[in-house]
């Protein structure tokens, strides 16, 4: 079976600036994440993954670093930071830190020597200079935050590439130098007794060297000459051979773009590369034509043919990542449940999918206890560089009305995700005693984690047992995959196998009542209810079941003809 910890681990993932303030000052920091371990050693989790806490002028919360070996000031220290992992340890939980090494900020010293000169620079060639073409930028891409991916410097007149923000500027892993500074510093994380790395956009790091224009608009994105580029495979193996290979951890890289065939090469036990990649695929779904901004309808056929296809894909080589939320996408309970009325049993639902595929389940922050979408009433109270950035483009270039791009950004924004951690129903949710660098949801009287950890029936509870059942089960994490009624509008049923055991899935995705028909191949001898998130009749025949809204139904099934 390749039995691997980071194959049966559940990681939790901590967004630094909104999970718990410790002093006051508005910001999460780490004395605020030690404060809260016992609740993550009480949830079950035995992997973290830390975004960013690296020194930053913040220009992307964090994912904008200017010293990698350092911890930003409003974070704390790096004592405290070693703190930290002890505490950790000593309950069993791994840490994985977040690697941003497709770019740098523009204030990191690497690109203040960079920008000095063109000449006889040793550092001019550890970013992307060009000078421009026509008149004009040396090509058209455009940057994931609107507007050109080029910048001009004046200081040394030529443009710097930047795919993200222009205070971001790209890295040239074309340069071994540059590519061995990043290994000594991985190596110097690793030797402080961290557990392994996720790895930011680690796709974009190979550019097709010519850097061509993409097609022939002014402006157009050019992922096709970044993402998946001509060299990735060989720099993450030499990666793997320098850094990785000597250490035993868990790497996933964040890979927009990726398919299931290209995430084999990524992920295969012989590659040498990484164990597991975030794919991007099912996070798509919901999009027009117009891209992420562009709200449509989604179905459970598009859903479930995208997770099925990676279940497949991956079945015998390499590994998935599972996951509906994270610091970059909306609340799942939101986008894939019921936020009113069904939260509760939507967001079990949800979780039930998210722990029963075959893959490593990812938490975010706040998902367990069911926390929502936001909806503030101006776009001055958004933090998210993307989500300005797209406000202002829309509504001054495009012509889009204020109530039309925020219906947008209600479905679809990042600080969805970055509203304070809810703890408890007192001021800021128990967050920070001061004012909170965004502000709260104001749900969080009503839906916070001491409420949740109280009540035997809160979404909190159903993680802790689904996460316990993980640990006694193998089934959930090596079990075989295979897929039923795949053409139902509503239902989402599949099977987990390992020897003689077999489980079955059961999922009813929208409020409507829905019947569900058990497969012939299925019929058995007797059956077990492992979990559910209604009550349910222990004798109550599956031949045919009533499903309520979003129920969710495992069985364990016995003497399968």
């Amino acid at each position: 079976m390749n039995k691997a910890f980071w194959k049966e681990a559940v990681v939790y993932q901590i967004y630094p600036r909104s999970f718990k303030d410790s002093n006051g000052d508005g910001v999460g920091d780490l004395r605020g994440i030690i404060s809260k371990l016992d609740y993550l050693q009480d949830l079950g989790v035995n992997v973290v993954w830390l975004s960013p806490v690296y020194q930053s002028p913040n220009d992307d919360n964090g994912y904008d670093i200017s010293h990698y070996q350092a911890i930003m000031d409003e974070f704390g220290t790096i004592a405290d930071w070693e703190e930290m992992l002890a505490e950790m340890h000593k309950r069993d939980i791994k840490l994985i830190m977040d690697l941003v090494v497709n770019h740098s900020s523009d204030e990191h010293d690497w690109f203040v020597k960079s920008r000095q000169s063109k000449d006889n620079n040793p550092y001019r060639d550890y970013y992307i200079w060009r000078p421009g073409k026509d008149d004009r930028e040396p090509n058209n891409w455009v940057s994931v935050f609107s507007g050109s991916a080029w910048e001009w410097d004046e200081q040394s007149g030529e443009y710097f590439l930047h795919v993200f923000s222009k205070k971001q500027p790209d890295l040239n892993w074309d340069n071994p130098k540059l590519r061995q500074e990043i290994y000594d510093m991985m190596t110097w994380w690793l030797d402080k007794g961290i557990d392994g790395f996720r790895m930011d956009v680690i796709n974009f790091i190979s550019k097709v060297p010519e850097l061509p224009d993409a097609g022939t608009d002014r402006y157009a994105w050019g992922g096709e000459y970044f993402m998946n580029g001509p060299r990735i495979h060989e720099y993450l193996q030499e990666m793997n051979r320098e850094v990785l290979s000597k250490y035993d951890v868990m790497t996933v890289g964040e890979m927009p773009g990726v398919t299931a065939d290209e995430a084999k090469l990524y992920t295969g036990k012989d590659r040498k590369e990484l164990q597991m990649v975030f794919q991007f695929e099912h996070m798509d779904i919901g999009s027009g034509t117009g891209g992420k901004w562009d709200l449509a309808p989604w179905t459970l056929g598009q859903l479930r043919g995208i997770l099925h296809k990676w279940q497949v894909g991956l079945a015998n080589d390499g590994w998935n990542s599972l996951y509906l939320n994270n610091h970059d996408q909306p609340r799942m309970v939101s986008r894939f449940g019921d936020d009113g009325e069904y939260r509760s049993v939507s967001a079990k639902m949800l979780a039930t999918l998210l722990h029963t595929l075959k893959g490593t389940p990812y938490i975010y922050q706040g998902e367990e206890i069911g926390m929502t979408n936001v909806k503030f009433d101006s776009i001055d109270r958004y933090k998210d560089i993307e989500t300005l950035n797209m406000y202002r483009d829309a509504t001054t270039q495009q012509g889009k009305s204020n109530e039309q791009v925020m219906e947008s950004i209600y479905v679809k924004g990042r600080d969805n995700a970055r509203t304070p951690m809810q703890w408890d129903a007192t001021d800021n949710g128990g967050f920070t005693t001061g004012t909170p660098w965004i502000e709260t949801n104001p749900n969080y009287s009503t839906i916070n984690a001491e409420q949740a950890v109280q009540d035997p029936q809160s979404i909190y509870a159903y993680y802790k047992e689904l996460i316990a059942l993980r640990k006694r089960h193998e089934v959930m994490v090596y079990g075989d995959y295979e897929l039923y009624l795949e053409d139902h509008d509503s239902i989402y049923s599949y099977t987990r196998k390992l020897g003689e055991e077999i489980w079955l899935v059961i999922l009813n995705f929208f409020k409507e009542p829905v019947t569900f028909d058990l497969p012939t191949q299925l019929s058995h001898d007797t059956r077990e209810l492992i979990i559910s998130n209604y009550e349910v009749d222990s004798a109550e025949s599956i031949a045919s079941v009533n499903l309520r809204p979003y129920e969710a139904r495992v069985y364990r099934l016995h003497g399968v003809q």
